[in-house]
Parts: structure tokens; sequence; C-alpha cells
């Protein structure tokens, strides 16, 4: 049975969620929240396995408040914005719900909840693949920001991180393993063409190989080409052939 806390600046807002959530027999709340700094007290002292959580807060924002969740807990981010294609953060986001909360939209959400204990570590039944039209939520340390998903053009990896390095020459050092980003990322066009890289063969603009039989693929705005392993070459030409661009 999930216990969940409601963080939002609004009691209205809190109070129709309450209503929503009646439906749902089984969802527990376990406390409540309106401004970051009662949230990061309520964050470090309940119990709860899920957060509701406003994008917009008195005295910041949903994000000052991600590194306080309890790490097996799911985070369902709530907002009156769609700036934003909001379906999938890089934080342990289940999911997004617009306001005003459409009770159908609610459902699907829970639904998403993990069943068991082996799933909630393992984050196996946390259906928030992402699409190639989404936006993602980049954050390392003190930087953060949005990104198109379109926008990543490799992804390489460094023990449980990673650094992504977007289109526009931007590169972020993220908490998130390759394998992590492997399961997460659209199979087409994304691909993992060495042991340490993901690459976005929408960027390849064009590719090498010497008489070794490596293979380096340039991307669009990198100076520097990307090594792609022999064993996975077969697949990777194939791929790239399929490309609407050019080779």
């Amino acid at each position: 049975m999930p216990t969940a806390v409601l963080i939002d600046d609004e009691a209205p807002a809190r109070a129709d969620l309450r209503t929503k959530l009646s439906e749902h027999p089984d969802v527990v709340i376990g406390g409540e929240a309106a401004t970051v700094r009662s949230a990061r007290e309520l964050l470090r002292t309940a119990m709860y396995t899920l957060v509701f959580l406003d994008v917009q807060l008195i005295g910041g924002d949903a994000f000052d408040l991600v590194a306080d969740v309890r790490t097996q807990a799911r985070i369902i981010f709530v907002t009156g914005y769609n700036d934003y294609a909001l379906r999938a953060f890089e934080v342990n986001a289940l999911d997004y719900l617009l306001k005003p909360i459409v009770p159908a939209r609610l459902a699907e959400a829970l639904q998403r909840l993990p069943v068991s204990a082996a799933e909630s570590e393992t984050g196996a039944a946390l259906s928030s693949a992402l699409r190639i039209d989404d936006r993602i939520y980049l954050r390392a340390g003190q930087t953060a920001r949005f990104a198109a998903v379109s926008d990543i053009s490799v992804i390489t990896a460094s023990d449980n991180y990673s650094e992504v390095t977007l289109s526009d020459g931007g590169r972020l050092f993220v908490r998130k393993s390759l394998k992590d980003w492997e399961n997460t990322l659209p199979a087409a066009p994304f691909m993992r063409v060495h042991r340490t890289g993901i690459v976005n063969l929408t960027r390849v603009v064009r590719w090498e190989r010497d008489r070794d039989e490596h293979t380096y693929l340039y991307l669009e705005g990198l100076v520097r080409p990307v090594a792609a392993s022999r064993e996975r070459w077969a697949e990777l030409r194939t791929r790239l052939e399929q490309q609407a661009r050019p080779l």
C-alpha cells in the first residue's frame, strides 16, 4: 500500500488531489507541505513511498527537493504549465500530471508504481521510457537545464556517472549509468556503439574505417569522432544506412 506525501503551495490544489486520491483507497496520504522549507523537513522525517511534487513552490522549485526524496520513493511531478514535454524528468520520476489533474491520468500514473520491493529497488516497473520528442531535465551538481532528447548527441560512461554531450556543445556530467540510459532512451535513433558510449545516429554526418577495422563516427557539432567497437559494426552499418541523412 503506497503512502504519499503532497507538496504544493496551493491549498486548493492539494485539496483537489486529496479528493481524487480518495478514489484510490490503496493510497494513504502521509503528509502535506506548501513551501520548500516545510517540504524538505517532511521528506526527511516522514515515511512514504510516493511524492506528488508541484514544480513551482514558495521558496524555490521541485528540483531543489529531489535530493531530499527517499531513495526508494517515486515522484509524480504536478505542474500547471505545459511549456515543456514533461513526460519524463532526469530524476527518479514516475510520471507527471498537468493541472487540473484528470482522474484518468492520475490512475494511469498510479498504475506505474512498483508492485514489489524488488521492482522498487531496480526500477523495473518504471515505465517512463523517453520519446524522441520529449524534453529531459539534466542536473549535474549546481548546473541544470532542460534539453530535447533529440538534441542528445553522445553519452559516454564513467562508472555510475555519464557525460551527456548536446548538439549545441553543452556537456553535463550526471549520475546515471550507461545501462540506465540504454533502458530509457528510445531505441531509434540511439545505439550503444561501444561499451562506454551511446550515440544519436541522426547526428552522424560521416564515418570512417581504418585498416584495422576500427570505426570512427563523426557527429554534427563535435570536433572529435566517437569510436565504435568491431562487434557492433554490422548492426551499426545497417542502422546508419537506414538513416535519412546521407553518409
